[in-house]
Order: structure tokens, then C-alpha cells, then sequence
């Protein structure tokens, strides 16, 4: 299944796309796409409904119809760096010996296709396409050989990063990852059973139309079901957090020299099976 969130923000209800392309609303099923709705109990539920009996929602997503995030309610928005070794190259670091892990603010979070801003003073505003695992069944130390099953789906993030916050300005990575508008989650989550070899989708981004990151989750150093399990360790995962897992070489920060995102430029980036993004940049 695709689910997914539509409306205006805010004002999202729940959702699903059918074969034909078109959404059905699901707000007489689920208040939201959030929370328990996404245990693997509800997910079940979800499947065995007559979706040719669900509402027909006027308009065609991503156009006329604008879609959220496809999670509510984001309660961690947890993110893994350096997380494939061809990036990790690029940015002239070794492949950390444990995943890093630091945090996206949930006041980051915005639809795949709505605007991300500079913020005021930045000079180093920079992309990441990333592979989403978002959290159905939670759980504490999870075993690595279950950790599938803690899983409601998979979706596309936009790492949205400020380099010089991030790196130069005395503080966490944090700093400089978790600024308005830098968490572009969507457009649908896709369950497991539609994603196939997660360990192989080839992910792009194009700034303006030009191919920049063009990648595969092949590369990826700590996989899906390890980086549950180790995130477990440290926190209690709960349904509908989000685990940001990494990012592909072709990232501004790796361009020989440097190219940051300008307000008036757009950004397109997708995966395999998951969907495409596209955000208009603009300035806070």
C-alpha cells in the first residue's frame, strides 16, 4: 500500500492511492496517518478494506492536490550520517566504526512539494536524498533478526542541511539539521511488501535540472534492519518515528568547488518505488 496524507497544512487527513493513481480518503477509517495507526495490527486492517468503496478525493496529488507529510504526529525524527561510504569519501571522513546519529527538530517537517527556506544568515544550505524507515510497532533493544517487523513502511526525506551551522558554528550537527522546513517527508509511505529489495533502490536529486546525487541504498554502510535495532539501544522507538538513514555522494558540500542552494532554485529528487519530491527554494 501507498499511504499518505493530504490537504492543507494542517488540515491533512489520511489517505491511500489506489492502482489508478488516484486518493482515497480514509479519514472514516483513521483519524490520521500517526501514532497506533501505524502498529502492524492497523496496517492489517488497512489492507483488508474494499478500497473501491472509499471516497474518491477530488484533484491529482502532487498538482492540484496538495500532500503532507506522510506521517503525523512525527514523535522522533531520528537521522544516521555518513551512513554510505561513497559520501563519507566525499566529505573526506572514514566510515564511522558505530552509526552517528543526531536529530531532526519535528518543526522541520513539511510536504514533499512544499518550499524549503533558507534561514536568515545561511550560506551553506545544502541537500540530502535519503531512504525513510518509518517506525510501526515499537519496541526497546530490538533484535536485528525481528527488526522488519517494527516496520510500517518506507518513504523519501530530504535531508535539508545547513553546513555551516552544522559543522563550523560550536555546537551538535544538530544546529544546522533541524531548521524550518528542512524535513520534506513524503510523498507516500509505501509497506514493505511493495518496496522489495530495500537494499538496492536507486535514489537521484536534481537542483534545477541538473543530476547532482545519483546513488543507490547498494552502498549504504549500516543496513535497514541493523540501524533499528542499534537506534533501540538508545531509545525506545515508538509508531511513527521516522529514521532518516544516510545519504549518496553528490551532496553541494562534496562539488569541487562548493554549490549551496539559492532562493528561486528547485530541487526534484525521488527513489525507486517510493515517489519523487520537488521543493521550490525560497528565503525565511
Amino acid at each position: 500500500m501507498k499511504l499518505l496524507r493530504y490537504g492543507p497544512a494542517g488540515q491533512e487527513k489520511p489517505g491511500l492511492l489506489d492502482d489508478q493513481g488516484q486518493v482515497r480518503d480514509l479519514s472514516g477509517v483513521i483519524g490520521d496517518l500517526s501514532g497506533d495507526a501505524l502498529t502492524a495490527q492497523s496496517i492489517e486492517k488497512l489492507r483488508g478494506l474494499d478500497i473501491g468503496a472509499l471516497p474518491i478525493v477530488p484533484g491529482t496529488p502532487q498538482e492540484d492536490l496538495r500532500l503532507g507529510a506522510c506521517v503525523g504526529d512525527i514523535g522522533k525524527f531520528i537521522c544516521i550520517g555518513l551512513n554510505y561510504a561513497d559520501h563519507a569519501a566525499e566529505s573526506g571522513l572514514e566510515v564511522p566504526p558505530e552509526p552517528v546519529i543526531f536529530n531532526k527538530w519535528t518543526s522541520a517537517v513539511v510536504g514533499p512539494n512544499d518550499d524549503v527556506l533558507i534561514p536568515r544568515g545561511s550560506v551553506k544550505t545544502d541537500w540530502e536524498v535519503e531512504l525513510g524507515i518509518v517506525i510501526g510497532t515499537g519496541g526497546s533493544y530490538i533484535d536485528e533478526a525481528d527488526a522488519m517487523n517494527h516496520i510500517a513502511g518506507f518513504c523519501v526525506v530530504n535531508d535539508v542541511s545547513e553546513r555551516e551551522y552544522q559543522i563550523e558554528r560550536a555546537g551538535t550537527w544538530d544546529k544546522g539539521k533541524g531548521c524550518d522546513t528542512f524535513g520534506p517527508t513524503g510523498p507516500w509511505l509505501v509497506t514493505p511488501d511493495e518496496v522489495g529489495d530495500y537494499d538496492n533502490l536507486s535514489m537521484w536529486l536534481d537542483v534545477d535540472g541538473k543530476r547532482y546525487q545519483n546513488g543507490s541504498t547498494a552502498t549504504m554502510v549500516y543496513k535497514v534492519p541493523f540501524l533499528v535495532a542499534y537506534c533501540s539501544r538508545f531509545m525506545s522507538l515508538q509508531p511513527g518515528d521516522v529514521i532518516s538513514t544516510g545519504t549518496p555522494p553528490g551532496v553541494g558540500m562534496g562539488q569541487k568547488p562548493p554549490v549551496y542552494l539559492k532562493a528561486g532554485e528547485v530541487m526534484r529528487l525521488g527513489i525507486q518505488g517510493l515517489g519523487e519530491q520537488q521543493q521550490k527554494v525560497g528565503n525565511a
